[in-house]
């Protein structure tokens, strides 16, 4: 019969189908993850500069009147 292999292949097309899912998903999750990391804090950063510069500036303006 030629037909004997088709459960074997099918077992073997479907492992490395679900092997390909989780790998894809594990990179978008490790892509995702350092993404939010990096692009938070510089956000933080520049929230904080601002509300320095705009202490400083409120400053020098009561304390010139």
């Amino acid at each position: 019969m030629i037909y004997g292999s088709i459960p074997m292949m099918i077992f073997i097309l479907a492992s490395g189908y679900l092997f390909t899912v989780y790998l894809l998903l594990a990179l978008a999750k490790r892509t995702g993850a350092r993404t939010v990391l990096t692009s938070f804090p510089s956000s933080a950063e520049e929230k904080h500069k601002q509300e320095i510069s705009v202490r400083t500036k409120v400053t020098q303006a009561v304390n010139s009147q």
